[in-house]
């Protein structure tokens, strides 16, 4: 599980893992379907998560399903989808679009 990089929450301490949950397939209500920010205590528990990613399931139904997170080298974050067989970068500052 990746380590949260200091520069996505320069506010926060580093202490804490990026987990992509892919999300429930036989629930009524649909759970999970996103990417969450676990802080840890220094004794390893949990401390907290939160929301990182959301918006991957509309009215109850699944439009992304993100399955795995890894970190790359320049402090990026990439997250798999495969609902849509996409590949997303993050990066923390001034919001941009990938060009087509």
């Amino acid at each position: 599980m990746p380590r949260i990089h200091p520069a996505y929450r320069p506010d926060r301490p580093a202490l804490g893992r990026i987990l992509a949950r892919r999300g429930s397939w036989n629930r009524t209500n649909k759970f999970g379907g996103d990417v969450v920010a676990i802080f840890l205590n220094k004794d390893g528990t949990v401390k907290s998560i939160e929301p990182f990613i959301t918006g991957f399931i509309e009215n109850n139904n699944y439009i992304g399903r993100p399955v795995d997170v890894e970190l790359m080298a320049d402090g990026s974050l990439l997250v798999s989808d495969d609902f849509n067989g996409a590949i997303y970068r993050v990066t923390y500052g001034k919001a941009r679009v990938a060009g087509r």
